[in-house]
Formats: C-alpha cells, structure tokens, sequence
C-alpha cells in the first residue's frame, strides 16, 4: 500500500554516474544503471537522505510523495541477496559478440546488424572494470586504441559499418587522457561520411574509475 512520505529523487540530467551515493545508502537502494544512479524500489528507500550530501551534482534531493512504505524485513533480503551476488559477479559476463577488436571486425559482422554499438578506447576496462554490468548490456563492443592504431583505417572501417548495418546508437567510451579524445573524432568523421543520422553517445572515464561526462 501506498503511504504519503518522504523518498528519493533522482535527477538523471544532473547525475554524472560517480555513484559516490551507492556505499552513502545503507539499505542498498541506490544502484548504477547506464551510467546513471537509480532508486531500485521504493521500498528500500529510508527517506532520510543520508546519501544526498556526497553528490556533487546536487542531483539528489529528498520529496513528499505517494510510495510504498519503507520496508525493514525486504531491505535484510534485498542486502542479503546483494552480498551473494558480489561474491559471484566476477563470473558474470554481457559479452554477446567476437572479435571484439575493431581492427578485426569485419564491416558484414552478422552481429553487426540493427545493432547498438558501444565503442570503447581498450583503457577503459582496465580503469572501469563493471562495464558488463553498466555498460554492456545489449550492445556490440568494438574496441581499440586511436593512438597506436591507424585513425584512417578506423574511419574508413566505421563507414562501411554505419552505411550498411542500420546501427541503432553508438556509444562512445574513452578516458580522460589526451591520447583518446581521437575516439569521439573518428567516430564523429565516420558518421559524417556515411551520411547516416546515428544517435551518439559519449562517456569519459578517470584513471580513477569515475564517469566524468555522460553526454547525448
């Protein structure tokens, strides 16, 4: 039953995925989805904001209104079930394609096709290493370096890709290190010459692990 009461709001345009509120929740209501923090259900959510001041977005805040009263027996479950899958989500995998390296993908990739591409600078796994769980579900990955290999053939290969595979989306990933930002431009130049009208994405990760921009 539904109870007037205080309960979290999560302000997705200001949230930037630092998930500095996720250890701050005590209950486990908070998680990481996408890149963005959300209130798994009503009913593990406190209302007493104990996570709001380590945002540094401001994108949480505290509201009045209609949810599920506050439920103390199904946050010891929620937690306990957390804790199992902690100790076991190193075997978890969102992986649904191989190669994964853009240099050995061909253009006529099956997996390719109507897909939506995450395409990643191969630091970022190393610094971010959930990105099966908050990256990588239902997407095609294609990863590589734009330092050390050859920007043009990237973007020759991109093109073939974008103008022949109805690519859904594309979401670029790369770090906050000037050796990466060539990732975005290749992509950016790709879409330009395959004359294809492709939703992109883009995310830039710390050294640290920390999602820095978050940007449509």
């Amino acid at each position: 039953m539904k109870i007037l009461r205080n309960i979290l709001k999560i302000d997705e345009e200001l949230c930037n995925g630092c998930g500095n509120c996720v250890p701050s929740c005590a209950e486990g209501a908070i998680q990481i989805i996408d890149g963005k923090a959300k209130l798994v259900e009503d009913k593990f959510c406190d209302g007493l904001g104990a996570c709001i001041g380590g945002c540094p977005t401001e994108a949480l805040k505290i509201i009045e209104r209609e949810a599920e009263d506050f439920d103390v027996q199904a946050v010891h479950e929620h937690l306990s079930k957390m804790d199992k899958k902690e100790t076991t989500y190193h075997q978890d995998s969102n992986l649904s394609n191989w190669p994964v390296k853009i240099r050995l993908i061909s253009e006529k990739a099956s997996f390719l096709k109507n897909a939506s591409l995450l395409i990643m600078a191969d630091c970022v796994p190393v610094a971010f290493p959930t990105i099966h769980r908050d990256m990588l579900n239902d997407k095609v990955i294609m990863i590589g370096c734009p330092k050390f290999d050859n920007a043009q053939s990237y973007i020759e290969k991109f093109v073939e890709i974008f103008k022949y595979n109805n690519i859904k989306d594309i979401s670029v990933v790369h770090m906050e290190v000037p050796c990466c930002l060539g990732l975005l431009a290749i992509v950016k130049k790709a879409i330009e010459l395959s004359e294809k009208n492709i939703p992109m994405k883009r995310t830039i990760i710390s050294p640290t692990g920390r999602i820095l921009t978050d940007v449509k």
